[in-house]
């Protein structure tokens, strides 16, 4: 792939995943208007657990506790039932207890907006602090999950092994102008076409920039 391939490939993208399902912290930012405490909950909730089941559990624990403040009157155990079956639920519920805790004492019961801020709190790690400073405060970041790792290499745009190397490749190549778009686009297309297993290439409509796409279309030529 062409470096300069990025731009057409995000302009496609950008286009073809408005008509796919989007992403549920996407979903949840618009339905609570940008809440940064609940995109950063339901961001916590989502690691390891699939999308119609973080929604499910978000909700769920936001109906009884809304903010900090209202989560800090909920047991463990509470918190457990409410957000069950969303993957490692009980490790979670202790550190959605310890965040809110930080919150009201470190920071006035306000969600940090800074990526070096929300990576002291308990259980938050670079792909959660990015998703919230770009969901919750617009602010550049490059969230990098499974979707966003996976389909970067695939294309040829880069060539790493982990997130955290994906996400500092990103950083110094990708164009400020796809920073905040980046992992909702990769991860809508991810879920849909660009699939981990039997990735849907003939219905890829970027696949000739894409060197797994190429490799692909010659082998389908044999």
């Amino acid at each position: 792939m062409n470096d300069n391939d990025i731009h057409p490939i995000m302009k496609e993208l950008l286009k073809v995943t408005k008509e796919m399902p989007m992403p549920v912290v996407t979903e949840i930012k618009l339905l609570t208007k940008n809440d940064a405490f609940k995109i950063l909950i339901s961001t916590m909730l989502s690691l390891r657990t699939k999308d119609p089941t973080t929604r499910d559990a978000s909700f769920r624990l936001f109906e009884v506790a809304p903010t900090p403040e209202e989560t800090i009157k909920l047991t463990a155990e509470k918190i457990e039932k409410l957000i069950y079956p969303v993957g490692f639920y009980k490790v979670k519920a202790k550190n959605i207890l310890e965040v809110c805790h930080t919150l009201i004492n470190d920071y006035d019961g306000k969600v940090p907006d800074e990526i070096d801020e929300l990576l002291k709190l308990k259980g938050v790690g670079r792909k959660v602090a990015n998703l919230v400073v770009t969901e919750a405060y617009d602010k550049d970041g490059i969230c990098v999950d499974t979707h966003v790792h996976r389909i970067s290499n695939r294309f040829g745009y880069i060539n790493t092994k982990t997130p955290e190397e994906t996400e500092w490749a990103l950083r110094d190549k990708l164009p400020k102008e796809y920073w905040r778009v980046y992992n909702d686009t990769l991860v809508v297309y991810g879920q849909n076409l660009c699939k981990p297993i039997g990735p849907l290439c003939s219905k890829c409509t970027v696949r000739e920039y894409c060197d797994y796409g190429k490799q692909k279309i010659m082998e389908n030529k044999k």
